[in-house]
């Protein structure tokens, strides 16, 4: 089973390569989606992850379907909620909103350390899915700020890279 590597590791400060349009749906593309969603699952507080946590440079990112659960996840009147994690594969932004906000923010990656971040409102992502299907998810409060905190994994960027008020203890 796959590690979440830690700060440190050169993984994560590499620009994540695209997923190869052949390589969606093949058995090996969905064996490290599988060890990406049990990476997550083992962690209490995770709601996402991105391919280099573990160790793959690769333009993929996993949601986790308990996000949902939370009351500041809302899903678009158009769309049902869903009932598995979501797998966005070579993910874009569409669009970002003007308008932002301060939030706490954390990450699986970087253990024991919380900041404050400054994220879009909302954000809207373009991803194919795990058999190559293209969709646009619209996102707004914590969905948004779990899309801009992926996407910063997939172009090398930490949270701590931008955050202030650094608050914990990166031994615990």
């Amino acid at each position: 089973m796959a590690e979440i590597v830690q700060d440190g590791d050169k993984v994560l400060r590499k620009i994540a390569q695209p997923v190869p349009a052949k390589d969606i749906g093949s058995s090996r593309l969905n064996r490290i989606i599988a060890e990406m969603k049990e990476a997550l699952a083992k962690e209490e507080h995770g709601v996402a992850i991105a391919a280099p946590q573990i160790g793959i440079s690769m333009r993929i990112f996993v949601v986790s379907k308990k996000v949902f659960g939370e009351s500041q996840v809302r899903v678009e009147e158009h769309m049902e909620m869903p009932q598995d994690d979501l797998v966005f594969i070579n993910p874009d932004f569409v669009r970002k909103s003007k308008r932002t906000h301060k939030t706490s923010e954390g990450c699986l990656s970087v253990r024991g350390i919380f900041g404050t971040t400054v994220r879009h409102d909302k954000t809207s992502i373009r991803a194919s899915d795990e058999k190559g299907g293209r969709f646009v998810w619209n996102g707004s409060g914590l969905m948004a700020q779990i899309f801009q905190h992926e996407m910063d994994h997939l172009e090398g960027i930490l949270f701590t890279d931008h955050a202030t008020e650094l608050t914990g203890d990166a031994n615990a």
